[in-house]
């Protein structure tokens, strides 16, 4: 029998930064070159093993519902966590699908607008023998938000260069380094065990369990990734995989 692994796709987002794209659907059914960032992600995730998805859905909730019942979906096992009553954030929102995994497993947490070629077969296989409770993917690029970690990669704090913002995990650091995260994530789910669903950011779970837990930062540097949260992003995105998929 094949061995249960499992990804929560993260897409009950507003997609507000799409503009008039998600005037009328979810930003998990924009396309890119006539696919949908749900169907890019749930196919790219099947090549590296996983078999089980969950899709947790706020806006145009039903329409990302009836997607999922098409025949190009038959044979996945795919689970929804509905929201539609409360968006509960990046946090609240895995919280709440908590108890449609197993118990203790590791889950890989993918955000629907986030395209790359990231080995995470690999990547799985690794954070299963480390012990850890869980891996936030990092790089080192522009962005006002950032998350800190000390020199043993243990996340510590996270900051916000625009507003000049801070949270820690404990107290501040003075020394520190800081990385972009990439909207990919692993977690054992016997961290949040106790926690009760709330709307909340992950950041912010994450910097709790943070104090007593091994939460730690992995750079990554993938031939390509894309936040596609943004329409211009989405076109480069097109353009890059016409020129380099077959």
């Amino acid at each position: 029998m094949t061995q249960r692994k499992s990804a929560m796709i993260l897409a009950a987002g507003l997609g507000t930064r799409l503009g008039t794209l998600t005037q009328n659907k979810p930003k998990a059914l924009v396309t890119i070159n006539g696919i949908t960032l749900l169907q890019l992600t749930i196919e790219n995730l099947v090549k590296f093993g996983y078999n089980h998805f969950v899709v947790n859905t706020h806006h145009y909730a039903e329409m990302i519902h009836d997607f999922l019942r098409t025949p190009t979906f038959n044979g996945f096992e795919i689970s929804i966590s509905d929201e539609s009553e409360q968006l509960l954030n990046t946090g609240g929102g895995i919280l709440k699908a908590l108890s449609l995994f197993d118990k203790n497993e590791a889950v890989l947490v993918h955000n629907v607008d986030v395209l790359s070629d990231i080995d995470f077969r690999v990547l799985h296989e690794k954070f299963l023998k480390s012990g850890d409770d869980a891996w936030l993917f990092v790089q080192k690029r522009t962005n006002e938000r950032k998350l800190l970690c000390n020199e043993n990669k243990q996340l510590v704090g996270w900051t916000n260069h625009s507003t000049k913002q801070y949270k820690w995990a404990n107290k501040p650091q003075l020394h520190f380094n800081e990385f972009a995260f990439s909207g990919l994530h692993f977690f054992k789910t016997s961290l949040f065990a106790n926690k009760k669903p709330c709307v909340c950011k992950i950041i912010d779970l994450y910097l709790e369990k943070s104090q007593h837990h091994r939460i730690q930062l992995k750079e990554i540097n993938p031939n390509y990734w894309f936040d596609l949260g943004k329409s211009e992003t989405l076109e480069k995105a097109a353009i890059f995989l016409s020129k380099n998929t077959e």
